[in-house]
């Protein structure tokens, strides 16, 4: 399934969106065509990307259903938005931009690498994770956490801190196989002692996730 049609299927009907590196505009197109919120915001650190998503969204902007903002995160959202989606940026790019800013009040967020480091930010400050899945799309996994600012209800191990919520799910389990078909190709170089002890020992850490799945 496209990326991007996926992402969309995880966004709630709201009052007030606002997609933070827009890129196209595609997401917040989505949301207005379905009748899922009444006005949306479009931004971009980049004002050469907003453009791509102003000139899809331009009718919109015309008739004042959306806003665009060149701002660097969420230094241009309002804390009130209702529902924010953040995807296509590095795990500890996500983090910076909350540390920077506030969590929103719903998130959906698709984080390309480092999506540990996102999990533990948002479960450390209180944050409620209802939502933490893989998804196949052109023959890559990507993850996909959706949740909100206060609840603080979802329970995470080692094993959810590293693969999501739903260590049972096929599309978990494919994509752990897939990562641990890499880290028994790179046992195959000529690695120092110190790298393949810790290849080793992450390949027996994903071994016992699929075995306990």
């Amino acid at each position: 399934m496209d990326r991007i049609k996926k992402l969309c299927s995880y966004l709630d009907k709201c009052s007030t969106f606002a997609d933070v590196g827009c890129d196209h505009g595609y997401c917040t197109q989505y949301m207005l065509k379905n009748g899922l919120c009444e006005i949306a915001v479009i931004s971009d650190i980049s004002a050469k990307c907003l453009q791509k998503a102003e000139n899809l969204l331009a009718d919109y902007i015309q008739n004042g259903k959306v806003t665009s903002v060149c701002c660097n995160g969420l230094e241009g959202i309002s804390e009130e938005t209702e529902q924010i989606l953040i995807a296509g940026m590095g795990g500890e790019e996500i983090v910076s931009i909350f540390k920077n800013s506030f969590i929103p009040q719903k998130f959906v967020l698709q984080p390309m690498k480092n999506i540990r480091a996102v999990r533990e930010y948002l479960l450390q400050n209180g944050a409620e994770i209802s939502v933490d899945e893989p998804f196949e799309s052109c023959g890559k996994f990507y993850f996909v956490i959706k949740g909100k600012k206060c609840g603080n209800s979802s329970i995470y191990g080692g094993q959810q801190l590293e693969f999501g919520l739903n260590l049972s799910c096929e599309t978990t389990k494919k994509y752990i196989k897939s990562e641990l078909n890499k880290k028994r190709a790179y046992l195959e170089r000529d690695l120092k002692i110190e790298t393949r002890l810790q290849i080793e020992e992450e390949i027996r850490f994903m071994e016992g996730v699929l075995n306990e799945s």
